[in-house]
């Protein structure tokens, strides 16, 4: 699709696509990461990847064992 636009189409493209950006809410990296860190640990207690699941609660424990003979 690209390759059949003039330099002009590309151009008005890209300029509607900074157009949208500008408006794009921003906020600081600082402000962000920390509640991003809040939110994580807030969850930490839940997290099955941190604590485990119970071995009576976990749907992929082998039910039995394979014999070969």
């Amino acid at each position: 699709m690209a390759q059949d636009m003039t330099e002009k189409d590309l151009l008005k493209m890209e300029v509607e696509q900074l157009r949208k950006e500008i408006k794009t809410e921003r906020a600081l990296v600082s402000k962000s990461a920390q509640e991003m860190k809040n939110y994580v640990e807030s969850l930490a207690t839940e997290d099955p990847l941190l604590k485990g699941v119970p071995e009576d609660k976990n749907p992929f424990k082998e039910k039995g064992g394979c014999e070969v003979s």
